[in-house]
């Protein structure tokens, strides 16, 4: 989502937290189409009227595994699902390119391998953070997440004046 939106002149930054950053012309389908072997694969269910869901017998496991197992099972509950087209939405410009970035890699993610992770920020330049944590890091280690907004919030500042 901010890979695009960034694109807005009063964005100064981009946060990535163990998300996706796609580059032109890629999208969330292209980027997870050929997984490295051994690689985690999300219990995504089979399309309901459109729109996607994780199981919630392994919503834990694979998105919340550093998660109090009742506040994981909330989660799961009460999940919003995303539309299909959202996975083969395409990037015009990646914000990225013209503008700093940082990136949490959450070394215990289940659903976006730390490898793609280091790849995507790694191609993006941004300013790297590891945390050992699951997809639900900004859930389990929210001062991990603070921290990483603050001090891009920091430097954007400092660049601005």
């Amino acid at each position: 989502m901010i890979t695009e939106a960034g694109n807005d002149p009063r964005v100064a930054g981009l946060v990535y937290v163990t998300a996706f950053a796609p580059d032109k012309g890629e999208s969330v389908s292209t980027l997870i189409k050929d997984p490295p072997p051994g690689a985690p694969v999300p219990p995504i269910l089979p399309p309901q009227d459109g729109y996607l869901f994780l199981d919630k017998s392994k919503f834990a496991a694979s998105f919340a595994g550093d998660v109090e197992p009742e506040k994981a099972e909330f989660m799961a509950d009460s999940q919003v699902p995303w539309g299909v087209e959202a996975l083969s939405g395409t990037i015009s410009e990646p914000a990225w390119k013209t503008k700093p970035s940082w990136y949490l890699v959450a070394t215990d993610d289940k659903m976006i391998p730390p490898a793609a992770q280091r790849f995507m920020s790694k191609r993006a330049g941004s300013i790297v953070v590891k945390a050992a944590g699951s997809h639900a890091i900004y859930v389990s280690q929210p001062d991990a997440v603070a921290a990483i907004i603050e001090k891009a919030a920091g430097a954007v500042k400092t660049a601005a004046t």
